[in-house]
């Protein structure tokens, strides 16, 4: 009897010790938070899926636990009730373990200082590379309704260059970027959700040097997916 019991508790501790492996816990505080509901949201399927949610009542301080197969991109969302659906929500990449989010309420999304997910970290690396191309396309977007260049077809099939050049820039960013960190799990989903269109021929060298723990992870195997799609449609 006691050895069954035995083998019954080290069963048990095993099986808690499997699942604390995936367990990723959120926590921080939403300074200047008096009342409103906070959501941890996941994209699933293209559909946005709250996960678990949590009433503010008196302090921004919050916490939420899931558990997770797999590196994968997570929402922080506050119903703030100001009328305003801009700077609501917080886009981070989560992984097992605890990662801290700390914030404020009129600035949630531009005040967030997000620490304890390495994936984060690289991610963060890479939005701030690409910032720069994005601020370009901006610019180039804002002249095009300027009334010189649209009384100009030559200065407005300029602009029209100028864009697709600094369009293929970004992808040369976003590309040589996943292949210099294969050993992280935002390559494949740089290569699956950033530049689905990119020659094949790039996506496949990414594929091909991702580190195994990444090639098996959801990105890693949603990008090898994509790749035998693309493949067989060209046969």
């Amino acid at each position: 009897m006691k050895k069954i019991l035995i083998v019954a508790i080290l069963g048990l501790f095993l099986f808690s010790c499997s699942n604390s492996e995936k367990n990723m816990t959120v926590s921080g505080n939403v300074k200047g938070l008096k009342k409103g509901t906070l959501y941890l949201q996941q994209l699933k399927d293209t559909v946005l899926v709250t996960i678990d949610s949590l009433q503010v009542k008196g302090n921004g301080v919050f916490s939420f636990k899931t558990e997770i197969d797999s590196p994968d991109m997570f929402y922080l969302y506050l119903t703030k009730k100001d009328y305003n659906d801009i700077n609501d929500r917080i886009r981070f990449f989560g992984e097992p373990g605890a990662i801290t989010i700390n914030t404020s309420w009129d600035n949630f999304e531009t005040d967030a200082k997000i620490v304890g997910s390495k994936s984060n970290d690289v991610y963060q690396n890479y939005l701030k590379g690409m910032s720069r191309f994005n601020t370009k396309s901006l610019s180039i977007l804002q002249a095009r309704f300027d009334p010189k260049f649209q009384n100009d077809s030559i200065a407005l099939d300029s602009l029209v260059k100028l864009n697709d050049k600094n369009i293929y820039r970004s992808y040369a960013y976003a590309l040589n970027f996943a292949l210099n960190n294969k050993s992280s799990f935002v390559a494949p989903y740089i290569a699956v959700n950033e530049v689905p269109d990119a020659n094949i021929k790039y996506l496949d060298s990414i594929n091909s040097v991702l580190t195994p723990e990444v090639a098996s992870s959801k990105y890693g195997k949603e990008l090898k997916k994509y790749l035998e799609e693309i493949k067989a449609e060209k046969e």
